[in-house]
């Protein structure tokens, strides 16, 4: 078995989500629960299928957020993986409830901005994801200060009242 550490690429801001599913119907189905959540919302989806002629079956409502996803789903190529990537001003704490309740879906690796390496094993058989590196490593614990700093940004952008 070797071990490896996939980069993710993409723009510095942009969101997405990295999950397993288990059908091709996943495609579909995470589509409409996009479209559900989130009036308006721009996204790309690719979905590495595991079996049958194991191709990257895409979908979404921006062709570079589409381009996007099928490339770093080439990259990792991890069968029953999917990635999600979200348009400007779109953010998955707004959608991954929705995903979540997508039948086929397995597990999120992650929902993030931040740069993310995404560790797959590969075998003789194929590849899986093994988990990720969401951004980078604390810098220490947060004091009084950071404290209000959080409470007062949550508010500021309307996270909590």
């Amino acid at each position: 078995m070797q071990l490896s550490a996939v980069t993710v690429v993409k723009p510095e801001a942009t969101n997405f989500i990295l999950g397993q599913t288990h059908f091709i119907k996943s495609v579909e189905d995470i589509h409409e629960a996009l479209v559900g959540a989130v009036p308006g919302i721009k996204f790309g989806i690719a979905f590495c299928e595991a079996s049958g002629k194991r191709l990257v079956r895409c979908s979404g409502n921006d062709e570079s957020l589409v381009e996007m996803a099928s490339e770093n789903a080439q990259k990792v190529a991890a069968g029953h993986s999917f990635f999600v990537f979200l348009g400007d001003g779109f953010f998955p704490v707004n959608v991954l409830n929705a995903l979540k309740m997508v039948p086929e879906v397995c597990r999120i690796f992650c929902a993030t901005a931040n740069p993310v390496e995404v560790l797959v094993a590969q075998t003789d058989q194929g590849r899986g994801i093994v988990g990720v590196i969401d951004g980078f490593t604390p810098l220490g614990v947060e004091g009084a200060e950071d404290v209000q700093w959080r409470k007062d940004l949550l508010r500021t952008i309307g996270y909590k009242l």
